[in-house]
């Protein structure tokens, strides 16, 4: 049986909306590699993340990655950043490194990141990137040294001494953002704009466009975004058309790249949606609306948020090489300005 069925629904979204929107060449800017036993949680089965690392993706693969891709965005060639998924309560650093590195070195084009936790020295994250050849880090808000993941500020989980490294070897940085607000929150836009300045060779990548499922967060952050060049931004998993067009008109196309949040947030069915100042999954299994007017299934979170880039390259005026920058190029010229060791 294959991982992943496309339904009838799947095969019109994509033929009729979304074919003739994704370029051939693909560079997928959030991708996640792991193992369930890198989450070490011994009640893990019955926790939270069981939910989304269904039966089936307990081992994710970058053969995997490429399997839901030739389902899901047929005739494509795609490369990816690739990065261990934070498990919380419980995860093995170490082996989840080992494996993405393993996973990502045989793939020239593609690359992957370091998991970090705040405790991590400067000296061990060193060794690391040199030993391991990965590119960048990917610290998690879950890892907070504070032990409050929704009101901590960036440093509380990526200490500055990480910062210095990834400053020193000119490293990526994807960022998920903290606090209610996101990246319309003033302690948030305070500390990048000194954390850019004062680290001016790290690369930041701001997750989820910049952690803002709508417009708003991303329309008050407005000037002072365009003013932090060493910053950019992945649509991963933002389903509404306003924020991914808010995001385009604020930065501009050249630092917005294509990620999938692949796996295990782009292959399920479902999207986010927002409302008031809130946002929140809304999937098959988790609400009580009556659908009998409609055609009641859902597609795949991926294909939600490939719809609302249309849209908004539509709505914005995105021209066919600014698109294919979107999906492809941005990325590889980013990529392409991390020094690599010889």
């Amino acid at each position: 049986m294959p991982l992943l069925e496309l339904t009838d629904l799947d095969q019109r979204i994509w033929d009729e909306e979304l074919a003739d929107f994704v370029p051939e060449q693909v560079f997928d800017a959030h991708t996640h590699i792991y193992r369930w036993a890198f989450h070490t949680d011994p009640e893990k089965e019955s926790g939270p993340y069981r939910a989304f690392v269904r039966p089936g993706f307990d081992d994710v693969s970058f053969e995997m990655l490429d399997e839901c891709d030739r389902l899901l965005m047929p005739g494509r060639h795609v490369e990816r950043l690739a990065f261990p998924f934070p498990f919380d309560n419980g995860c093995d650093f170490e082996g989840s490194n080992e494996y993405i590195t393993a996973e990502t070195k045989p793939h020239a084009n593609s690359a992957g990141l370091m998991l970090v936790h705040p405790e991590m020295t400067e000296e061990h994250v060193e060794t690391t990137i040199r030993e391991t050849g990965l590119i960048g880090l990917k610290p998690y808000r879950l890892f907070s040294t504070t032990g409050d993941a929704v009101h901590c500020r960036i440093t509380d989980f990526l200490p500055e001494h990480q910062i210095t490294v990834a400053d020193r070897h000119g490293l990526l940085i994807m960022m998920h953002l903290s606090r209610t607000d996101g990246i319309g929150d003033t302690q948030n836009l305070d500390d990048l704009e000194r954390l850019t300045q004062q680290y001016p060779d790290a690369k930041w990548i701001l997750a989820h466009c910049a952690r803002s499922y709508s417009s708003w967060p991303i329309e008050r952050a407005g000037d002072r975004l365009r003013d932090m060049p060493n910053t950019w931004f992945d649509t991963s998993s933002v389903c509404e058309t306003d924020a991914v067009a808010a995001l385009l008109r604020t930065v501009g196309v050249e630092r917005v790249m294509y990620g999938s949040d692949d796996i295990p947030v782009g292959i399920l069915r479902g999207k986010y949606i927002s409302f008031g100042y809130g946002w929140a999954y809304l999937s098959e299994q988790n609400h009580s609306l009556n659908l009998t007017h409609c055609d009641p299934r859902m597609t795949f979170t991926r294909y939600e948020q490939l719809r609302a880039m249309k849209r908004a390259a539509d709505a914005v005026g995105l021209s066919q090489d600014e698109t294919k920058a979107m999906f492809h190029d941005n990325a590889v010229r980013l990529l392409e300005s991390v020094p690599r060791p010889s």
